[in-house]
């Protein structure tokens, strides 16, 4: 919020009225968004691409939780993204908490050329919402790039489950690609423009081939 302190000791020409010297500050906003999905399907390399532009095939396993930030402004209000990106091991489901709590939005991640870390999404979806039944939902579908390789016949069956989640879900729909830098940057414009109310001129992307960018359909 902006404030405004009075200066100290100096008076107008005629002596009696203070002149107020403070620059008015930015408002500043912080939002936390969470990543869950299964092991080895791009948390880590979506959010460290995010913040940092940077992209690394060999990254380590996450452990426990990773946490990065990244500052973005908008007219006068700096608005600072918090990420959480959870290991998706089952052994660090109780820190789900840690990472569901007070989110804004939860990114539900998997790997399109892993139809088994999709299926895994009712789960996480259904343990993160007992933690935070608020947050904004989005599907996140990594590794676009090889995703477009694959025969037509999976790429159809993927794309047409991953819309019946995120139908079922009211979530935002992205496929995207960290190493190619496809849908990265918008899926947190996404995240602004719902968190904000904020309009948002974004083409749709819903056809099977495509890096599908779903998100006024069903949320």
């Amino acid at each position: 919020m902006s404030t405004s302190q009075p200066s100290h000791g100096s008076t107008g020409a005629s002596g009696s009225e203070p002149i107020d010297l403070a620059v008015p500050q930015k408002n500043s906003v912080s939002l936390k968004v969470g990543m869950i999905g299964d092991a080895q399907i791009g948390k880590t390399s979506l959010m460290v691409r995010y913040v940092e532009g940077s992209f690394d095939e060999d990254y380590i396993q996450t452990l426990g939780v990773n946490f990065m930030e990244k500052s973005v402004n908008i007219r006068n209000t700096e608005i600072k993204f918090s990420i959480w990106d959870l290991g998706g091991q089952r052994e660090f489901v109780n820190m789900l908490p840690l990472v569901s709590n007070d989110a804004v939005a939860i990114l539900f991640m998997f790997d399109l050329t892993r139809k088994s870390t999709l299926n895994s999404i009712k789960e996480w979806y259904r343990q993160a919402r007992g933690f935070n039944k608020t947050a904004i939902p989005f599907l996140v579908g990594t590794k676009f790039d090889a995703f477009a390789e694959m025969p037509d016949a999976d790429q159809e069956e993927i794309s047409r489950q991953a819309k019946k989640f995120a139908k079922a879900m009211k979530a935002s729909l992205v496929f995207c690609s960290t190493k190619e830098m496809i849908n990265v940057q918008k899926i947190f414009k996404i995240v602004l423009s719902k968190a904000f109310q904020l309009k948002l001129n974004m083409n749709e992307y819903t056809e099977t081939g495509e890096p599908l960018l779903i998100y006024q359909q069903w949320s």
